[in-house]
């Protein structure tokens, strides 16, 4: 972990005043996937006022480097859209905040995190392993989409210069 820069970085709860510059940084990481309706301001801050205290941005300065989107439904937390500007990350921004968001979710009285990964996405399922989360092989992923207009749109897949 950079010490230094870990004192340089503020991490706090995103607001949705975030929204702009969140949403900016997504769109810089490459294979993201963004939701037509549910990443749009409104369901964010939607989300965000379902769980003021719980999804965090990481600041350099006035530049949001890092965020995640951390809820629960009161039986078990889930984390979202997780992601560290590219020139940020290996520094342990990621890890601290996945420790702000684990640390509110244990003051809420919440003992397990779920997450889910693309199992294209290499750098982030390293990561997962890196800090001690664990791969489960005895469960099986389902949904259902309930509007068809939420469509995910992968960044990068476009433009190959993203």
């Amino acid at each position: 972990m950079d010490q230094q820069l870990i004192n340089e970085i503020d991490i706090m709860p995103m607001k949705p005043e975030d929204y702009d510059d969140v949403r900016a940084l997504w769109m810089t990481i490459r294979g993201f996937g963004i939701r037509a309706l549910d990443d749009s301001r409104e369901d964010i801050e939607r989300f965000i006022q379902r769980n003021p205290t719980t999804s965090v941005v990481a600041k350099a300065g006035n530049r949001i480097v890092g965020t995640i989107l951390c809820g629960s439904d009161g039986r078990q937390g889930a984390l979202y859209h997780v992601c560290v500007a590219k020139e940020y990350r290996r520094r342990g921004i990621g890890t601290h905040m996945v420790g702000f968001c684990m640390h509110q979710l244990k003051a809420m009285g919440i003992n397990k995190v779920a997450l889910i990964a693309f199992t294209a996405n290499d750098a982030g399922n390293a990561f997962w392993k890196q800090i001690g989360w664990n791969k489960r092989s005895d469960v099986n992923y389902y949904d259902f989409v309930l509007n068809d207009k939420n469509i995910t749109r992968f960044i990068g897949e476009d433009n190959e210069d993203s």
